[in-house]
């Protein structure tokens, strides 16, 4: 069983997974990220999982990624990845944007309180009450209902030092996803920066309510 991790939680969950179940864990993390989230390291490898450092290019969760996708499709036969972002292939992004819901069955119907969702961009499997794709898709037929999406403002996007794909809207394909993506004109993945592990992602997978959501930047 492998994952990738940014902020750690998704790998810290993967890793209690295959702890429970008895199998083999590896863990892709970027250097930067590994810094940034000493303790969720600590707690992976606790479990018994195996932290694979990533040192090429940002040293972030975009780069774990691309090693983990290298080692799947190397070892297909006979790992299964743990993707818990928006991306990839379907049915990845389907799962992160359905599972929560899973969750919520028997319980009351989702309700946004004060008619706003808001949630961080992006939003994986890591957060049940903050992924973006499916706290969104829930209220998407609501009109009357705001949403939110907070995207890392970095350094400000006119310094160009910021991760906020949406800011700028082109569209382009990202570990087999089409979706909104900060690149340059030769459609090159371009390094993003937030102070936040998980945030500085270049693009998430693209949803067809992107017409609904208001962005909002957070400094750094």
């Amino acid at each position: 069983m492998i994952a990738e991790t940014g902020a750690g939680q998704h790998g810290v969950a993967t890793a209690t997974v295959a702890a429970l179940m008895g199998v083999a864990c590896e863990v892709y993390m970027g250097t930067e990220d590994m810094q940034r989230q000493a303790l969720n390291v600590v707690r992976m490898r606790l479990l018994g999982a195996k932290v694979t450092a990533v040192d090429s290019g940002s040293r972030t969760l975009k780069d774990a990624i691309n090693e983990a996708m290298r080692d799947w499709v190397t070892n297909v036969e006979s790992t299964h990845y743990v993707l818990g972002s928006v991306l990839g292939a379907d049915p990845y992004p389907r799962m992160v944007r359905d599972f929560p819901d899973r969750h919520r069955r028997g319980g009351p119907p989702a309700d946004s309180g004060d008619g706003r969702a808001a949630a961080g961009v992006p939003g994986g499997l890591r957060r049940r009450r903050e992924q973006l794709i499916g706290l969104f898709h829930r209220f998407l037929a609501d009109r009357a209902v705001r949403m939110v999406g907070v995207e890392a403002g970095g350094l400000g996007i006119a310094s160009g030092r910021h991760a906020a794909r949406f800011a700028e809207k082109t569209v382009g394909i990202l570990h087999g996803t089409r979706s909104y993506l900060l690149q340059d004109a030769d459609g090159q993945i371009r390094v993003t920066h937030s102070i936040s592990a998980g945030l500085d992602i270049p693009g998430r997978a693209r949803a067809r309510l992107s017409s609904r959501p208001e962005r909002m930047n957070t400094p750094r």
